[in-house]
């Protein structure tokens, strides 16, 4: 590599439920709070905003700690330099190493600055639909809900198919006809399984896949470095793709909000989570940076043909066919690595929606002695198992439009929860004022209507629909609340 109700009948919301109730939220979260802080006097106890959640992980067992929750974030958003190459085909070696080294300081960070302030603020299940729902409302709740949640599976679907397309590199008959069917179809199945297992186990073996995935492009690093010429690093395309090459950026560094719906899955996320978002965004960005510069330096190969999976090509002509059969094979371990870190995001966030009372109950149900949530899981998978067998280029756009949506939404909601909670506490908060916060969002905020702009007239329909859809939804929703056809939570504060 990335990608995003109160349901309650409009007439029957009130505008001061997200406040009803007054209570330090920290002590639900059981959270350590800033020292400072908690050393100043109180006279009045900080309103919660974060709602009651329906059910809750009881086991320590499964609560996501520092390491777990770091590969679960490098899985959210990279996995490894894996599907990078298409920026080096679509613009050449110099804007490919130029837009990965400058990027994240202008998209990569902000968004995690936002994510960790968010995610300690209110560390509860939902992430980015919380903040949404209680910064404007619960119908942009459920907006948020609806482009994140349909980005990010159909984010989760594009890896199935790079999953077929790197094995059948090693094993040609999975790559076309009923094989490619059934390897779509059984990793979706086997994947999904092992997620039912837990957070801590699903994050563990992210660790592993991890360290697996990478090994390979940092042997590739250093052999490279004796063959590596910096002219190679100046070359163009001669026919530029910008709308392929912004695509393939965004694609790769984006979702880093993505882990904010485990929130209330993680171990003391006020120190947790800030200290993990650090790593990840380090270790992604060299993840990508590093590999580029030995694969363009050190091969005389042309632009055109850096296609997807061409690293491994690069791979063979720096170290030989070992090291191109390793990073075929790290691929593949990268796409099972992705495809876990999404679904566990969108069955986490369907649990948010439920404690918000935008989705019925039955979504936050927790399977025994796991106490993971398998009514998203099986839903999630589902609606993936179906997006998979799309075109992968037209699933990018898609959930590169639709995650444009809802990022725009989120720093609108970061920016207007600063002004309506002033007295919320906040772990970790970006120091910056207001002006200074303003100008943090509005520069990634450019770039994402600069990719709604340049999509394709197919994704705009696409988007436009799903959009359309979950407007309805939210009004159907609405209507089965007021009438008691399905049971759902207040969404009222802890």
């Amino acid at each position: 590599m990335s990608k995003e109700i109160q349901l309650g009948s409009p007439s029957n919301q009130s505008p001061t439920r997200h406040a009803s109730k007054s209570s330090h939220q920290v002590a639900h979260t059981g959270d350590d709070t800033d020292p400072v802080l908690s050393s100043l006097p109180v006279t009045k106890p900080p309103k919660s905003i974060l709602p009651t959640p329906i059910s809750i992980s009881h086991t320590r067992t499964n609560k996501l700690t520092l390491v777990p929750l770091i590969f679960l974030i490098f899985f959210e958003v990279a996995g490894g330099p894996y599907g990078a190459e298409p920026a080096v085909s679509a613009a050449g070696p110099l804007y490919a190493l130029i837009g990965f080294l400058v990027f994240p300081f202008i998209w990569s960070i902000p968004e995690s600055l936002v994510t960790a302030e968010l995610s300690t603020a209110l560390p509860g299940n939902g992430g980015f639909v919380v903040w949404a729902d209680r910064a404007f409302g619960p119908f942009f709740g459920w907006l948020m809900g609806t482009w994140k949640y349909l980005s990010g599976v159909i984010n989760c679907a594009a890896f199935p198919a790079l999953f077929a397309d790197y094995l059948s590199r090693v094993y040609s008959p999975v790559g076309s006809g009923t094989g490619y069917y059934i390897t779509i179809t059984v990793m979706n199945v086997v994947l999904s399984v092992l997620n039912v297992t837990g957070l801590s186990i699903v994050g563990w073996f992210a660790v592993v896949l991890g360290v697996l995935s990478l090994s390979p492009f940092i042997l590739m690093t250093g052999i490279a470095i004796p063959k590596i010429k910096p002219s190679r690093w100046l070359i163009t395309a001669e026919n530029k793709d910008w709308r392929l090459f912004f695509n393939t950026l965004f694609w790769n560094l984006n979702f880093w909000d993505s882990a904010s719906t485990m929130a209330g899955e993680v171990e003391k996320p006020g120190k947790t989570f800030p200290r993990a978002l650090v790593v990840a965004v380090v270790m992604t960005s060299l993840g990508y940076l590093l590999p580029l510069m030995a694969g363009t330096g050190a091969t005389d190969a042309s632009p055109d043909a850096w296609g997807n999976g061409f690293f491994a090509d690069a791979a063979g002509l720096i170290g030989g066919t070992w090291l191109k059969y390793w990073i075929e094979v790290g691929a593949v371990l990268s796409s099972v690595g992705l495809y876990e870190a999404q679904l566990s995001s969108g069955s986490f966030q369907l649990v948010g929606m439920a404690d918000l009372g935008l989705l019925p109950k039955f979504f936050a149900l927790r399977a025994p002695f796991f106490e993971t949530p398998w009514v998203g899981i099986l839903l999630s998978t589902l609606i993936t198992m179906g997006l998979s067998f799309l075109s992968f280029n037209t699933i990018v756009a898609s959930a590169n439009f639709l995650y444009s949506l809802g990022m725009i939404l989120e720093f609108g909601s970061f920016i207007w929860l600063r002004v309506k909670h002033p007295d919320l506490i906040r772990p970790y908060r970006v120091p910056l004022r207001l002006p200074g916060l303003i100008v943090m969002c509005l520069v990634p905020s450019a770039f994402l209507i600069l990719v709604m702009v340049i999509t394709t007239w197919k994704v705009f329909v696409i988007s436009a629909g799903f959009t359309v859809g979950g407007i309805a939804i939210y009004f159907i929703m609405g209507w089965c609340k007021a009438n008691g056809c399905l049971k759902f939570s207040t969404g009222d504060s802890s």
